[in-house]
Formats: C-alpha cells, structure tokens, sequence
C-alpha cells in the first residue's frame, strides 16, 4: 500500500503549485478530493489483491461519481448515481469550463466550469502516476505526467513559480521513487538501518542495498539544491511567448534587469474582466485628456510584437531632463503642457514602467528611473510606481496637414529597424496595403487612409471574440473575419504601414480616461493599444484605427491632426481635408457600454530589459571570478577555523599546572555541595588527536580501527622517516591520548601545542605539493564532515520510514 499513497503524495504536492492560476483555495480542496479517491481506490486494489488492469477502470468510474456528486449532484440518482441529467449537466460545464479559460487570465476566478476541467484533469494525472508507479512498477515514467501538471502554471502564470512550490513538487516525486526503492527492497527482506561508523577509515562493504538507496536519495537531494541555486548563477534566458505580443531583449547583457509586461498573453480574459478599478488620475495645465503610454514594441517576427529597450546610467530622470523627442524637429511649433500623475496603491503587482503622455520632455519623480533612449519609454530596475505622484512635462509637436505631406523620407536608422517584416507574410497582405491606399500621393495621405480602413470603410467590427493576430489570425483578421478588439486593430495597420514604408511600431498604455471633479480619472477599462506612425520632423505621431464610443474602445478617441474639416473647394459640395490643429485636446467619447477590462500589469510573460550601468564587462567578469574564488575557497577556510579552534583548546590547557596525583586521590568530606570538573585538559588531549585524524585524512594516510595511539605513532615514525624531534613529538602525544583514556591524571600538556604543529609538518613534507595544496584548499576531512551531515539528515528519514502507528493493546479488567 505503500506506493498509491506515495503516487498520491506526489500528486497532491504538484498540484499545489497550480495555486497562482485561481483566486482563492476552493479548486484545490475539490481537487484534493479526487486524489484521496483515486488514492482510496489504488490503496484497496493493492490490500485485495485486485488485478493490476482492473484498478484503473474502477478509479475513473470512481472520479466519474465523485464529480457528478460534487458538480451535478442534485441531477444524480441518490446525488452519487450518474444519470443522463447528471451526464449532460457535467459535458454543459465542460463546455463552459472551456469558454472560460479563453476568456479569462490567470488568476481565474474558481468558477464550477474551470473547477471542473482542473479537478478531471488532476483526477487523470493521479490515476496515470498510480498506473505507472503501483501497477507497472515504473515509479521513474511517473515523472512525465507530473512534469505535464507542473508545467501548466509554468506556461500560462505570468509570474515564476516560487521556490517553495518547486521544492514541494520535487519532494514528491523523490518521496515517491523513494517508496518505491523501499517496496523493492522489502522484496529482498525486512530492511534494517545500519548506523555507519563516523570515522573516515570504517571499512565499506562490498554490496549493501541501504546504500543503493542513499545513494538515490542523495542524487535527488543533490538534483533539488542544484535546480535552486543554479539559476541563480545563471545569465537569464529569453522566453518565447506562444501567442501574442511578446518582449525581447535585443540590447540586454543580463545582469541588472527586469520582467517587463507582455501586453497580449491573455488580453481578451482580462478585457472580459467585469471589475473596473483605479489605475491613475491625472491633471493637466490645459485640462486636456492625453493618451498616456506604457510600453512601445517595435519588432514583429510574423508571430509576435516585441521590444527592446535600455537604459543608461547617465539618463536618469534624476540627473536632468529626457532625452530629446526621436525625429522631432526643434523649429516645428509645440505646446507644452505639464501633467500631474498619482498613481492608485491599490495595484497590485509592481508597476515598473511609468505611464506617460508622449513626448515627455523632463519628468519629476522620486527613485532610480531611466529612459530607453529611442522610444523615451521609462522604467526601473529599482522601484515601482505603485503609489507615486510625479510630474511630466510634454512638448507635443503642431504639425500641419501640409508639414506632414510634404516629410522627407526617414533616416536610414530609422527604416532599418522600423520596416522590418517577416519574409513569409502573405502576399495578400502586401496587396491589401496598396489597394486600400491607392488615392494616397503621400505617406500621411495614406496613413489616413488606413485609419479611415478600419474605422468607416472597411467593415471591421469591435470584438472580443477573437484568437489573437499571429500570422494565420492577422490574414484571418484582415481578410475575412474583421472582427477584433484594439490589438488586433493596432498590430494590423502597424503592418500595413510597413508594407507601405511608414515606419510604425505599437503602443499599449491608457487612454486619457474620463473627468471627474476636474481630474481626469484612467480605469482598467482604460487600457488600450494604438499605433504609432513616424514622419521626420514630427517623429512619432498616434492614430487610433480602432472603432470609438458605444460600439468600440468606449474612451478611445481619433487624434485631432487625422481628422477632416469641411472646407468649401469653390461648389456647394464640401472637400475633406485634414486639421492644422496639432493638439490632441479632443475630449474622448465618454460612453461605457462596452468598456473592457485590462489589468494594468498583469498576465503578461516576463522578459529581461537591460539596464547599462555602464560598468566595464573586464571588471564585470573579474568580479564573477572573485566570487567563484570565494564560494571555493570555503571548506579550506572552514578547516582552518576548526584547526585554530583546536589550537586554542589545547594551547589554554597547556597553561594549566598539571594535577598531582594525591590531590585527585583525596576524597573530600561530605558538604553538600557538588564538585564540578571541567575537562578542559581531557578535551584539550581529544581536540589534538582529532586534529592529527584531520591531518591524516587530507593527506591520503589512513589510520587502521584496530591502531593504538602507541601503535600508530611508531608506524608513521618508521613508514614516513620522522626525524628526532618529529617522532619525539608523535610518541608524546599518543602518550597524553593513552594517559587521558587509562590514567588518573593526564599528566604535563606543556608541549602538546608545539607537538601536533612538528607532527603536522612532518606528515606534510612525506607528501607531493599537489596533495599538500589540495589539503589547504579543498580539505577531505572537511567535505565527509559535511557528507556524515548530510548521511545523518538520510538517516533521520529512514528513521521516518520506520515509524508504524500500533493500536495500543486491549486489557481486559
């Protein structure tokens, strides 16, 4: 019975690191109860005996009643009897379940749906690790279908799993390969703990089962630590995002970095969210809302959008203001307005990127905050925004529609990483482009026609209800669909663009929120992607081709400079021509019937963004080895410390007058108080012989059990050529060690601390210079002192294993 409930354990203890994907603990009790059936079922098949291919059929008509009692109980016969009520009830929820994981990010909320899924697929795993370690006897395969279960968190949560939950689910799967060592052994005879002599020289037997499994418990120990600390040493790896937007590092060095946000992982879940909390308020000297930025991705691979970014020490937000605008031309007019922002404390993750109105020009702020130099994102490596106040200042640049047509092309710089696109994106997306801007003569011609694609002419409809825009869901999106929600509207035209030589990239931020009280107020609801389009002179620019008000992004509103004014053009027929007027003041469209929610810093995939703290890479490296140096040098020093212990031991007892021999032949008369000896000296003998045990050890000379003191100092006088004082020095110290074990007094210590320095340096001079070196730095006494310590810890569990719970036996009275 041992093995189903330790393929239980193990179960239970992968399962708890399913905890960051819900809110709250009720799956995991549910879940709980699926595992202690299985277990129940898998512990009574091996009591009776049952045939190893019948325990798991009766496990999944087991975990059949239990969910039906559990979920569609009130459908069942007696609430446990599956009937067709009960059975449609439970495929209902099914496919509610998996409604609700495309709906919803993690955490999800424990609804009976996604309960269910979770708690049938939990029961499957049990019933699959119980299959494999009870049944087939394969308790090592185990580890392909708790890896499946350990690896779903890893794949969907945001955030890394911590520490303890990984130790818990390795613990486990090592409980179980444990349990099943044990049950082989016990096939072999009753196991019996053998305690190990301490000493380096005990004889090791030829073949023992009990250390076969030390030795595996030692691996997997060993397999833990170093799975923990690792890492920790390790430069830090890119993840790679299965859908969606996704963040890269193209700049980083690793080191001093951050996880930042993947805007798209999720994204329609936490949209469908029906909270709509505070993010921010703000105000503004013109009283005007402004689109406020978080993060701007710049690369699309065909698959995903992702960004570079890094900062320097010399740009921080402390040292003077931010770098100038990208493309921006100092001669064109600007307004400039200063913006107050007081971020809510009541976000709950860290909010490492400042929300900003672009271009920001200098930013007052408390902490250590650093520009990325070409998107004049912020962000920090320090400290989070949760909670701030902070003061930005913009310069927003007055371009007219004539300025905009009339741009030179982008710099070389500019178009090199601003128009990259994908080898294999589809032809007729290219075509697209160029049919929907035909009647454009220029680059802002066109871009307005590309935002009049998605928001009039095109047919393209606000939805949740989508799969995302990789390159098969962009096609879809673009092509037939049209339908999507403002990713999907911002990824497509920032494509678009490209195609037809715009350089543009994506932004995800806020929209300017709504007025309340003469403060502009930014919810969840709030959140938002658009483009970005870049003209030399003006630099980057915003269009909105996501759909506004009521039927669309409720707070989303069109940049005045894209939007036509009617003019007369000599007829009665008014001409569309786009605005001089270069503030984006327009209030937004204030309508909330089909607001969604986007948690601000939440479920997006963690990447590293590299922060340049300009520290030259030679002493970055030197300072690694210095630290590899140190971590070696470890069980030299320990040696060291215990050998100085030692000679402070023996060196004070030496200072003490040797006792004469009638003084410890006097009884004294009874006074009814106790007499206390120290053993100082006794210790101070001992202290000195384990010192010469250490010095044997390190040097590669052993010591036979059956070895007197007096024996042994005549052998390594004779085998190794002590000279005079040498042996002389050997010869007293194994006479103290025989006096301090035989004799009433331990006679005069005067010499033992000179006597075991002559002792060691004899021993020392009989051997080659690498020994001696590997005895100073990576000393053999020291490392089995630390594997007694850790063949002790072993012990303690085969101790644990040992224990059985007994009735206490009835008296009769």
């Amino acid at each position: 019975m041992r093995l189903p409930l330790a393929s239980g354990a193990a179960t239970g203890a992968v399962a708890i690191a399913l905890y960051p994907l819900f809110e709250g603990g009720a799956w995991f009790w549910t879940c709980l109860g699926v595992i202690l059936v299985v277990t129940g079922i898998g512990v009574l098949g091996s009591r009776y005996t049952l045939p190893d291919w019948l325990v798991p059929p009766a496990q999944l008509v087991a975990v059949w009643i239990y969910l039906t009692a559990v979920f569609t109980g009130d459908k069942a016969w007696i609430g446990l009897v599956p009937t067709k009520e009960s059975v449609l009830g439970l495929a209902k929820l099914l496919g509610t379940g998996f409604a609700d994981i495309q709906r919803f990010a993690a955490p999800v909320p424990s609804s009976a749906g996604i309960t269910l899924l979770t708690c049938g697929g939990v029961g499957l795993i049990a019933i699959l690790v119980d299959l494999l370690a009870s049944r087939l006897h394969r308790a090592a395969l185990t580890g392909l279908p708790l890896l499946a279960l350990f690896t779903v968190p890893a794949a969907v949560a945001s955030e890394p799993i911590a520490g303890p939950m990984f130790v818990i689910a390795a613990l486990g799967y090592l409980g179980l390969l444990a349990a099943d060592g044990r049950e082989r052994i016990t096939h072999w005879g009753r196991a019996v703990l053998v305690r190990r002599a301490p000493s380096f020289v005990a004889p090791k037997p030829a073949s023992d089962a009990g250390t076969l499994r030390l030795s595996g418990k030692r691996i997997g120990f060993t397999a833990i630590v170093l799975a923990i600390l690792l890492p920790a040493l390790l430069p830090t790896l890119e993840p790679n995002p299965l859908f969606g937007f996704g963040v890269g590092n193209g700049k980083g060095k690793g080191g001093n970095s951050i996880s930042i946000p993947n805007p798209i992982v999720n994204l329609r879940g936490q949209l469908s969210l029906p909270t709509n909390s505070t993010v921010l308020t703000y105000t503004g000297s013109d009283s005007f809302p402004r689109y406020l930025r978080l993060y701007s991705l710049d690369i699309f691979d065909g698959e995903q959008w992702t960004m570079t970014a890094q900062g320097r020490s010399e740009d921080r937000l402390s040292e003077g203001p931010m770098p100038p605008a990208p493309g921006q031309d100092m001669s064109l007019p600007v307004t400039e307005a200063t913006t107050k922002i007081q971020v809510s404390d009541r976000i709950r993750d860290p909010l490492e990127f400042l929300p900003l109105p672009y271009p920001a020009s200098r930013i007052r702020i408390e902490g250590d905050w650093r520009p990325d130099r070409d998107t004049l994102m912020v962000f920090s490596t320090q400290d989070s925004a949760v909670g701030l106040a902070y003061e930005v200042v913009t310069r927003e640049p007055k371009p007219t529609a004539e300025t905009l047509k009339a741009a030179p092309p982008a710099p070389p710089e500019i178009n090199e990483r601003y128009l990259q696109l994908p080898e294999n994106l589809p032809p007729e997306i290219r075509d697209l482009a160029r049919q929907v801007t035909e009647r454009g003569s220029s680059r802002y011609e066109q871009a307005i026609q590309l935002q009049e694609f998605f928001t009039k002419e095109g047919g393209f409809t606000y939805s949740l209800a989508t799969q995302g825009h990789n390159g098969p869901a962009l096609t879809e999106f673009l092509l037939r669909a049209r339908t999507g929600y403002c990713e999907q509207f911002a990824a497509s035209m920032a494509v678009l663009a490209r195609v037809l030589g715009i350089p543009a990239r994506v932004a995800i931020g806020y929209t300017g929120g709504s007025n309340a009280s003469g403060a502009w107020q930014v919810r969840t609801h709030d959140s938002h992607a658009w483009p970005e389009l870049y003209f030399e002179g003006a630099g980057w620019l915003r269009f909105e081709p996501t759909p506004t008000g009521g039927a669309g992004q409720g707070s989303a509103t069109v940049p005045i400079y894209t939007r036509p004014e009617l003019t007369t053009t000599g007829g009665d027929e008014p001409a569309a021509t786009p605005t001089s007027n270069p503030t984006d003041a327009d209030l937004p469209n204030q309508s909330a019937g089909n607001r969604r929610d986007l948690m601000p810093d939440r479920d997006f995939g963690g990447a590293p963004v590299a922060v340049d703290e300009g520290v030259p890479v030679a002493l970055q490296i030197g300072v690694g080895v210095v630290v590899v140096l140190l971590i070696a040098l470890i069980p030299g020093l320990l040696r060291w410390e215990l050998r100085a212990r030692r000679r402070r031991s023996y060196s004070r007892a030496a200072e003490e007058p040797a006792p004469l021999p009638h003084e410890e032949a006097v009884t004294p008369e009874p006074t009814g108080l106790v007499t206390v000896r120290t053993g100082r000296r006794e210790s101070a003998v001992a202290a000195a012989w384990a010192e010469l045990d250490d010095a044997l050890c390190d040097y590669g000379m052993s010591r036979q059990p059956s070895e007197s003191p007096r024996a042994l100092a005549r052998r390594l006088t004779e085998q190794y050529a002590f000279d005079a004082e040498a042996a002389a020095a050997m010869a007293r110290i194994a006479t103290a060690v025989e006096r301090m074990l035989f004799a009433r007094t331990s006679g005069d210590l005067g010499s033992l601390p000179g006597d075991t320095r002559r002792v060691r340096r004899a021993l020392a001079a009989a051997v080659t210079r690498g020994r001696r070196i590997r005895a100073t730095l990576l000393p053999p006494s020291t490392l089995l002192r630390a594997r007694r310590l850790g063949t002790r810890m072993l012990d303690g569990f085969d101790r644990l294993e040992n224990l059985r719970l007994r009735r206490p036996a009835r008296r009769d009275v």
